[in-house]
């Protein structure tokens, strides 16, 4: 008789393997750290040298910097000017017409925007956030004020035609 059971929320059983996982790594972790407080972990190497010794290319010599030292960053501008090369300009200078450009525009200009916040997006679908409701819940909720409100219009409609039949005779 599964005509009255909830159907399975794979939202929900994804969630429970999640935490599965996350409890049996909780548990090795927790092992781990016994293995390495008693002292059967793995030894470990020293990146410490010893009194006296210098890491190799370091000079004992030099002092250390007391001003920061700045590299040069390229502008955006400059990186985007890069792209163009001789072969983009005419023998008067002109720029000649970049058809592949052109296309390339143009198909970013209608392809759809990126969202800002995917993770937002899935917690909204998903339900996650305390205190929202999930989109599948406004959706269905949704759904059936359109059949309410459709079923409505309909037997307005019809009620209004077996009126209209009724009074031309």
């Amino acid at each position: 008789m599964g005509l009255f059971r909830k159907k399975a929320d794979p939202i929900t059983n994804r969630a429970r393997a999640l935490n599965a996982e996350i409890l049996a790594l909780e548990a090795r972790i927790k092992r781990l750290n016994q293995q390495v407080q008693s002292g059967q972990g793995p030894r470990l190497r020293s990146t410490v040298y010893p009194a006296g010794t210098v890491a190799p290319g370091k000079s004992a010599a030099a002092p250390a910097a007391s001003e920061p030292i700045f590299e040069e960053v390229g502008k955006l501008a400059e990186s985007s000017e890069s792209a163009v090369t001789p072969q983009h300009f005419n023998e008067l200078g002109v720029r000649k017409f970049d058809l592949p450009a052109v296309w390339q525009r143009l198909k970013d200009y209608f392809a759809p925007r990126p969202q800002s916040n995917p993770k937002l997006i899935n917690y909204l679908a998903a339900g996650s956030l305390q205190g929202l409701r999930p989109l599948r819940y406004e959706k269905r909720v949704a759904r059936n004020r359109f059949f309410f409100l459709a079923g409505s219009v309909g037997l307005l409609f019809l009620g209004f035609l077996l009126w209209l039949f009724a009074h031309r005779r």
